[in-house]
């Protein structure tokens, strides 16, 4: 970034913790620059218990607003005095925006996830059959609401803990399974999301039976760190369809980008290869 910071500059940024290792500043400083817009992205890491406090101090300045991520999806909405429709159905939101010292909070992944099946297993139809999430945390919520919204006839929730999965199906819709289940979860799934951290540096994701989906079904893993993890190994290797963290993480980005800086990124800037520069990949 080669742009000066002045008393003008518009900043924004993301919160989570860890937070070194996200991608965000790259996307939406690389698009500031394209736009030429007088704008910064920064990458902010607090304390499990620091959210609130962060945004206490942040909304009342010029700060536009905060990308949140993990953990604190859920406890964004407790931040927030107005909340979109799709933060509240979800029950988590990964978008803050600051105006007049009020907090709104939104929930872009959706958006992201659904831009992602569109852009890497195009002529998918999330109306057209079940459709299997793997978690229940915040991220999994996002993806239930978005699948069930853009009219999948049946969403099924996996989890290692059954009564999680049982909660959130009964607040949000679905069906939950436990891990032991999973193979009934996955038969004659048109999709299987992967919404957890499982196989990020282990063979867990190889205790998921992808083998029980039908030929066709489209498998992703939200995680874009490693690009193509254990989980997706296993499904290219039977064959699936991918689709990789990477392009829901630039999804959920360009809505949050507008929100921020009030008008869409470039579309003619390849930020997908800038952040795999990044990756190393």
């Amino acid at each position: 970034m080669s742009r000066p910071i002045t008393g003008t500059t518009l900043v924004a940024g993301v919160v989570g913790n860890p937070i070194a290792h996200s991608l965000s500043p790259i996307l939406h400083n690389a698009w500031l620059d394209a736009a030429g817009i007088d704008g910064a992205y920064v990458a902010l890491e607090v304390k499990e218990d620091g959210l609130q406090r962060l945004v206490e101090g942040l909304k009342g300045t010029s700060f536009r607003g905060l990308n949140v991520t993990l953990p604190f999806k859920t406890d964004a909405l407790a931040a927030a005095g107005h909340i979109h429709p799709r933060a509240r159905r979800a029950q988590a939101a990964n978008l803050l925006t600051f105006a007049e010292g009020r907090v709104a909070a939104d929930n872009t992944d959706g958006l992201g996830l659904l831009a992602a099946f569109n852009e890497q297993a195009p002529g998918f139809d999330p109306a057209a059959g079940p459709v299997t999430i793997l978690g229940a945390g915040g991220a999994a919520r996002g993806a239930v609401a978005a699948f069930l919204d853009a009219g999948c006839p049946q969403v099924r929730v996996v989890n290692r803990t059954l009564a999680r999965a049982e909660a959130l199906t009964a607040e949000l819709g679905g069906d939950p399974y436990g891990l032991a289940d999973a193979g009934a979860a996955f038969a004659g799934a048109i999709a299987v999301v992967n919404a957890t951290s499982a196989g990020l540096a282990d063979d867990s994701a190889l205790s998921f039976p992808l083998a029980a989906t039908p030929e066709g079904c489209v498998v992703m893993d939200m995680v874009y760190k490693p690009l193509v993890t254990p989980f997706l190994v296993q499904a290219r290797a039977l064959g699936r369809p991918t689709v990789d963290g990477l392009a829901m993480l630039i999804g959920q980005a360009r809505p949050s980008f507008e929100a921020f800086f009030g008008q869409p990124p470039p579309r003619d800037l390849d930020v997908r290869a800038l952040a795999l520069k990044a990756l190393g990949a």
